[in-house]
């Protein structure tokens, strides 16, 4: 191989049906199985295939590339049918998705239109408070994103391939390109191992952990005239390579181990495809994909991609279920076939003729007037969203909406009103303390933010644990300044206050910062630690909790409260959704043990006191949603603002009993 070929320029209609396979396993695993399939790793495979056969030829027509052209050609083929998609589902969510959604959806429209949703996702799999969103109608542009930017940066490698072949190296341009594209394969599958391993959800949407499933496209494209092939071994791997492709999604966990090292299984399965239709057999499995039914299908596959994920998220939406019937699913998939028949059809193709090097104002007009109608809609919907923005320091009428005081003050609250916060706001009901930088860390170091009564304190708690000691902060704030209590709050997401690891439950970095604050509360020992005395619906106090516990005894008091009954399902898109709030409520007995932890557990600290508020979660028989006109969680298990403020004339009678203990 003294000399690279170029590669084989001819029409490939199994890529065709490669796409037609592609586009309907991630339809039907999505649909019926609620599984991610590998289907998208096939896209990825062929885009890196396909773009860089098609800028060799550039190259060597040319010697050059007009990137002008070429990303008015890129848009051209992309950005109609995407945006249309996106103005549709967006009209849609508005009337059919659940207010709790609309500013997660807001966002995604945001980061769908111009690339870069697939960065938001990453951020939201790391991001404590948005790891509890419901999957968006606009979730499956994450993989549309990173094509995107593979698809702008890929130029660029090839015309550094060739300034280096010139300039420097003064050997074969082909060579030089394989050579480029070995090294971004090598580095990027060694970095996506690495960070599938440490942190998986991220790894999924990076595009530098996925870039070299691009670069093996290429370097097929490069080296395919050279790999040639018995007929009947063409045979047998075509049809491995197929089955490879169709069973991936079965046989791992895709979703939870991509990329990394498995990602390699459907990106071989459609090599072998390829290498199978190079060196084609009578009976080969490019004679199945080259088909009429799966080249017309192929035609409008990225069509069917982008359409059938938002028809069946508004098909959850309007339905009420999480599930898809079998007459469910084939009407989703009859419309999506549908859909995007038409949209190819009436709005691609015409674009898409559209002369690039005789028209560029013209294409640059008509894609500008794909995109306005997109911004009018999202900027509009996101300017309404911040006028009905519940004001976080506006005091309501107790009368009206008295939640826990509804208990602990026998306050009647009147019926037929909304309850707060709204929910098109409620997951924005936080802690103060989250608002401000560096006050919740998910580090080893140990930050404290102060609160309450600063300048002259007659007391000093210090606020330690995760989320769920951090939802009490209202009700601390809202009796500090009566009680002249200096708050200081010790906040690491996702953490307890604990020397034990769960099995592994809490990270390295947690299990150093509960280290590094114990060492912290002994040298400046506040009057009271506020922390949770379990986990969940736990019956026992947890050992590694204890064990925190004892080693501040004779050096502070302690205040423990029973963790929160945590719900079924997510309690402000029931509300949301249901007329009839019992259906968002919960038995009791599933969501509390009989008995509080401390009754059950031994070796308790003498330093240690206990706070059992269950009273205003749950009666003697179930637990619920609103209490008081106000909506008892922003989740399925945290606490909001509204109603903790509610909570502290309960919390109070513990909290001024703890500090005199």
């Amino acid at each position: 191989m003294s000399d690279l070929k170029g590669p084989i320029t001819r029409y490939r209609p199994e890529i065709e049906g490669l796409r037609t396979i592609a586009t309907l396993l991630v339809a039907i695993y999505h649909i019926w199985l609620g599984k991610v399939s590998g289907g998208v790793d096939v896209f990825f495979i062929i885009s890196g295939f396909l773009i860089t056969t098609s800028l060799l030829i550039k190259m060597e027509k040319l010697g050059s590339i007009n990137l002008v052209e070429y990303f008015l050609g890129l848009a051209r083929r992309l950005l109609p049918l995407a945006f249309t998609v996106i103005l549709i589902t967006s009209l849609l969510s508005i009337l059919f998705i659940p207010q709790v959604q609309w500013k997660q959806i807001i966002s995604e429209i945001f980061s769908s239109t111009f690339y870069f949703e697939n960065w938001q996702l990453s951020i939201n799999s790391i991001d404590y408070l948005a790891k509890h969103n419901e999957a968006s109608p606009f979730q499956h542009y994450w993989s549309n994103s990173i094509q995107g930017q593979i698809f702008v940066i890929w130029p660029f490698i090839v015309l550094l391939a060739y300034f280096i072949s010139r300039k420097f190296l003064k050997m074969n341009f082909r060579k030089t390109l394989l050579a480029v594209l070995v090294t971004i394969f090598t580095v990027s599958i060694s970095y996506s191992v690495y960070i599938t391993s440490v942190n998986q959800p991220w790894a999924y949407f990076d595009t530098f952990a996925r870039i070299w499933e691009f670069s093996l496209g290429g370097i097929l494209a490069l080296l395919i005239p050279y790999l040639s092939f018995k007929k009947s071994v063409s045979f047998v791997i075509g049809w491995v390579g197929l089955a490879i492709i169709c069973f991936t999604g079965i046989i791992l966990p895709v979703s939870t181990v991509f990329p990394g090292y498995a990602a390699l299984l459907p990106t071989t399965g459609v090599m072998l495809v390829l290498l199978a239709a190079e060196n084609s057999s009578r009976f080969g499995v490019d004679k199945l994909l080259s088909l009429k039914p799966f080249i017309f299908f192929g035609s409008f596959s990225y069509g069917f991609y982008l359409w059938h994920w938002p028809l069946l998220i508004l098909y959850y939406a309007y339905m009420g279920t999480d599930s898809v019937s079998l007459q469910g699913g084939i009407a989703i998939l009859l419309m999506t076939f549908v859909l995007s028949i038409l949209s190819t059809k009436i709005i691609e193709t015409p674009v898409r003729k559209i002369n690039i090097k005789q028209s560029k104002i013209k294409l640059t007009t008509v894609l500008l007037s794909f995109l306005l109608p997109v911004l009018i809609v999202s900027i509009s919907w996101g300017v309404y969203m911040g006028e009905t923005k519940d004001n976080p320091n506006e005091e309501y009428n107790i009368a009206e909406y008295p939640g826990a005081r509804s208990i602990s003050d026998h306050i009647v609250p009147p019926t037929g009103i909304e309850p707060i916060p709204s929910t098109a706001h409620v997951k924005e009901d936080l802690p103060a303390f989250y608002g401000y930088p560096g006050c919740v860390t998910e580090k080893s170091t140990v930050v404290t933010c102060s609160f309450g009564e600063t300048e002259d304190p007659d007391y000093t708690i210090a606020l330690v644990g995760g989320s769920h000691s951090g939802h009490w902060f209202p009700a601390l704030e809202e009796m500090s300044k009566e009680l002249k209590i200096k708050l200081d709050v010790y906040n690491h997401d996702g953490c307890r206050f604990t020397d034990d690891d769960f099995n592994g439950v809490m990270t390295d970095a947690c299990m150093e910062w509960n280290e590094n604050l114990i060492d912290i509360l002994i040298s400046n020992p506040p009057d009271l630690v506020f922390t949770t005395a379990n986990v969940n619906s736990g019956d026992t106090i947890p050992v590694g909790y204890l064990s925190q516990w004892k080693k501040l005894e004779g050096i502070t008091e302690i205040l423990a409260v029973r963790d929160n009954p945590r719900m079924l399902g997510d309690i402000p898109m029931c509300v949301d959704q249901e007329e009839n709030l019992y259906n968002c409520s919960m038995p009791r007995n599933e969501a509390l043990s009989e008995t509080p932890p401390w009754e059950n557990t031994d070796g308790i600290p003498s330093n240690v006191t206990f706070a059992d508020l269950s009273e205003y979660f749950c009666d003697d028989d179930t637990c619920y949603p609103v209490i008081g006109n106000v909506i008892v969680y922003r989740d399925n298990n945290h606490i909001t603002t509204a109603y903790s403020k509610t909570l502290a004339p309960a919390l109070k009678i513990h909290i001024k009993e703890a500090l005199e203990h």
